[in-house]
């Protein structure tokens, strides 16, 4: 820090913003245009990057106006990347310096890691590309097979294990002490560098104007406290004079930290992580919970928790107004029309929403729930094909009485 400290907040904002869009390796990523910030020491010819980042900040005014009474409600399309999730941000960065050593002649065979689904697909797509051997463990018939293929497809030697995430994660901590494999989970600060630029990026995005709130799944913890790493470095360094508000939303399924938060930061117990369609932050021992706490505490934030109906139905009604989001992002989601109905969120407070992965990888989710095929859900915003015999009149029969029941439709 002090180093950066040498220059004004004036001089990055002005480095950062001529580096959007560029080309010019490999400032063109939204990870790397901040190099300076993230791994300074890399040469260039040592990146693995495939310009993640740079990701949408989406204004989402009918979401926010129709169902939270909002007008300034964005979503931070995260997902919209190399390998559909915000895990390109923090891989590229490990994948990278992982390069760098073996270029060193440095004993590293490859790189593994546990996962319910996006780690693993980050990591097998940076390290195919670098041509570095890429272990993913798994744990089996709990992630989308959307997920599944993405490591398998990338060359990735991926074991399936009959255990959760945490399990795994015990697995591969034992197994990286043992042989030259390097360790991807959140667990390395690596991640966490690059991780911390969507935080920057959203302040970049909004001519460095502060948000009041920013609103993340949580899971293992780790991104909560990267967005407060990225927004503290903009604030120490100049760059603004506050930070936002953050919220760590998690699945009623999986919420240690919310348990943690309700008992006013009480001691921390870890929970048996039941099953939950945001299959990514079904974790019940979050390795990140410490700097979760901090980074919570340091920014005046709170912790919200949706259930399965609540976090389906949001996702559904994001879906209905143009989207397409992951159900971790219904979470986020849920837990902002909880916050905005108990008055915590102001409707003219400047709210982000970050969405961590693409809704393609969840399609069978959203199959269930507009099937009306989930047990004991109601899935009110289902949105099922109508079958309609192939004949004219019928078929405008059945057109009339969808536009007669559509109230911006015009009158017949």
């Amino acid at each position: 820090m002090d180093a950066l400290k040498k220059f004004d907040g004036a001089y990055w904002k002005s480095l950062f913003d001529s580096r959007v869009g560029k080309t010019t390796w490999p400032y063109g990523s939204g990870v790397w245009s901040k190099k300076e910030w993230v791994l300074p020491e890399i040469d260039s010819d040592d990146i693995v990057s495939a310009f993640e980042g740079n990701s949408n900040l989406f204004w989402a005014e009918r979401f926010g106006k129709q169902f939270l009474g909002m007008n300034d409600l964005w979503v931070k399309h995260c997902g919209i990347s190399h390998t559909g999730s915000f895990k390109d941000l923090g891989m590229t960065v490990l994948v990278s310096q992982v390069n760098r050593l073996r270029k060193m002649n440095r004993p590293v065979y490859g790189v593994g890691c546990a996962s319910t689904g996006d780690t693993s697909a980050a990591l097998s797509a940076y390290c195919a590309a670098a041509g570095i051997p890429s272990i993913v463990f798994l744990p089996a018939n709990k992630i989308s097979m959307a997920q599944l293929v993405q490591p398998i497809a990338n060359g990735a030697l991926v074991l399936s294990l009959d255990t959760d995430f945490d399990g795994c994660m015990k697995l591969i901590r034992e197994v990286t002490a043992e042989l030259p494999i390097y360790l991807a989970n959140s667990l390395n600060s690596l991640r966490l560098e690059g991780q911390k630029t969507a935080a920057i990026e959203i302040l970049q995005q909004f001519d460095w104007e502060v948000p009041d709130w920013v609103i993340v799944p949580g899971g293992n913890l780790g991104n909560i406290y990267a967005f407060y790493k990225g927004f503290k470095m903009c604030q120490e360094l100049g760059l603004v004079h506050r930070i936002p508000k953050l919220v760590c939303a998690q699945a009623a399924n999986a919420n240690p930290l919310y348990l943690h938060f309700k008992s006013g930061w009480s001691e921390f117990k870890p929970v048996k992580a039941n099953s939950t369609f945001a299959s990514a932050i079904q974790i019940g021992d979050p390795v990140s919970i410490d700097r979760a706490v901090f980074a919570l505490k340091n920014s005046k934030g709170i912790v919200e928790e949706a259930t399965e109906e609540e976090l389906m139905d949001a996702m559904a009604q994001a879906d209905s107004t143009g989207m397409f989001i992951c159900p971790h992002t219904g979470v986020a989601l849920a837990a902002l029309i909880k916050l905005r109905n108990s008055g915590v969120i102001g409707a003219t407070e400047r709210t982000v929403v970050v969405s961590t992965a693409h809704g393609l990888k969840f399609t069978q989710s959203k199959v269930d729930y507009h099937s009306k095929n989930i047990r004991d859900m109601a899935c009110r915003y289902a949105n099922p094909p109508v079958q309609v015999k192939a004949d004219f009149g019928t078929v405008m029969d059945v057109l009339r009485k969808y536009l007669l029941n559509n109230s911006n439709a015009p009158k017949l």
